[in-house]
């Protein structure tokens, strides 16, 4: 009678040592692909993952019965393309192989934007504390949208890059959904929903405080002098500036998930290394463009909006002006194809680097992508932009281009506008409309 005990314990230790391989041996995908996903319409999806070595995987969809299989090479991984219709659904979409068959549910084809950058677009509607995101209350109470779908992707900051990210669900745009997700990604997708018809899946992938270099892969960084890439292991103490640990961590992980294009909002924690931005955007859009594999893509972003930068740092002359990273970013736009900057001049907060008026941001990027991407015509989408500057006696005229209207204060004070001698201290100047 005391034996059967040990047996039974035995037996359950060698169940519990099996599960790890019984585990392995089943499909599992990647945790971008949960229920609610949005596929982009009219396009070859990648769909990817593990299964045991050697065995076959397929995948069946019900917007036209196909299937499609693959074989797991010796590390176990497998993948393939299933093509996709014109927007609609919900679908199911089918994968099995080994072990029991795995459902994704009420799947949605149409258009799916990458949100990317750092905080001001991790910023979620609800606001953070102490700074909340002007009219949000509201514009989350009316959410409710079937057609909308939001994945964020997990915080992870890491020296190696990462096959997989933590598990994260794609959620159907309600209150609560929308209330903790991007506020810029959000007001983007609105709107391209409301004016396009089609299900919008957005997928949030920012960290608060991240530099440009933290999203961008080694060996793409090596081109870069003074760039430190820290090796496997090596101790992160800056989570989110440390070069390459968020593509590691967060991109790597769903890269090559189908999308149309990408939103990008930072430059915040770059803004006192203007010189070498330009060129570092234009880098990053190549690499990641690559990387995807589906061609230049539309890659729009954010001016940054202005802020007073001594206040969280050491003032050093002129390097605290952001205004330089600005014109940086400006520049990026004739090095980057199929580009375009959203401006944000008139939304800055003096006080604080997180402007509350979070919907003019995504508004005028979803204008873009309307604009240049989809071909909607009819409307502004573009601000004026700097031509030209010319200097006669104690006047200076600075020309726009992008203004076929002309341009109106209404009536206010122009403002923001200052002038330096060849000592280069800038000092307030009066600015009037000609024309």
């Amino acid at each position: 009678m005391k034996i059967r005990p040990i047996y039974t314990s035995a037996i359950c230790t060698a169940l519990l040592a099996l599960l790890p391989l019984l585990s392995w041996a089943q499909v599992r995908l990647p945790s971008i692909f949960t229920d609610n996903m949005v596929l982009q319409q009219r396009a070859a999806c990648a769909v990817w993952g593990w299964a045991k070595a050697g065995s076959t995987v397929t995948v069946s969809d019900t917007w036209d019965k196909q299937k499609y299989t693959a074989k797991a090479d010796a590390a176990g991984k497998w993948k393939l393309t299933v093509n996709t219709p014109a927007a609609g659904g919900p679908y199911t979409l089918s994968v099995s192989g080994d072990g029991p068959a795995m459902q994704l549910k009420n799947v949605l084809i149409g258009e799916v934007w990458l949100c990317t950058g750092q905080s001001n677009m991790e910023m979620p509607m609800k606001g953070f504390k102490g700074q909340p995101v002007l009219g949000s209350n509201e514009a989350i109470l009316h959410s409710k949208n079937d057609q909308i779908r939001l994945y964020t992707v997990p915080r992870s900051s890491v020296t190696e890059a990462q096959e997989n990210s933590k598990p994260s669900p794609w959620r159907v745009a309600e209150p609560e959904a929308v209330s903790n997700f991007s506020a810029t990604g959000y007001y983007f997708g609105r709107l391209l929903q409301e004016q396009l018809h089609v299900p919008i899946g957005l997928i949030n992938c920012s960290y608060g405080g991240s530099s440009i270099e933290a999203w961008m892969d080694a060996e793409t960084l090596r081109q870069f002098a003074g760039v430190k890439i820290p090796a496997k292991g090596d101790t992160i103490k800056q989570v989110s500036r440390t070069p390459t640990t968020l593509f590691n961590g967060m991109l790597h992980p769903i890269e090559g998930y189908g999308i149309k294009g990408t939103i990008w909002y930072q430059g915040e924690s770059n803004y006192d290394n203007p010189d070498e931005y330009a060129t570092r955007l234009a880098t990053l859009a190549k690499q990641w463009r690559t990387q995807w594999a589906e061609g230049e893509f539309p890659f729009y972003y954010a001016q940054i909006a202005p802020f007073d930068y001594t206040r969280t740092s050491t003032h050093k002359g002129g390097k605290y002006n952001s205004a330089f990273l600005r014109d940086a970013q400006r520049k990026a736009q004739d090095q980057i194809p199929n580009s375009a900057m959203a401006v944000l001049l008139d939304v800055g907060e003096e006080a604080s680097i997180h402007p509350m008026r979070k919907e003019p941001g995504g508004t005028r990027l979803a204008l873009l992508a309307l604009a240049n991407t989809y071909g909607l015509k009819g409307f502004g989408a573009v601000s004026p932009a700097y031509e030209s500057l010319t200097v006669k006696d104690n006047t200076a005229t600075v020309r726009f281009k992008n203004a076929p209207m002309g341009m109106t204060t209404f009536g206010q004070e122009l403002t923001g506008f200052e002038v330096a001698g060849a000592d280069q201290k800038f000092y307030p100047a009066k600015a009037t409309i000609a024309g």
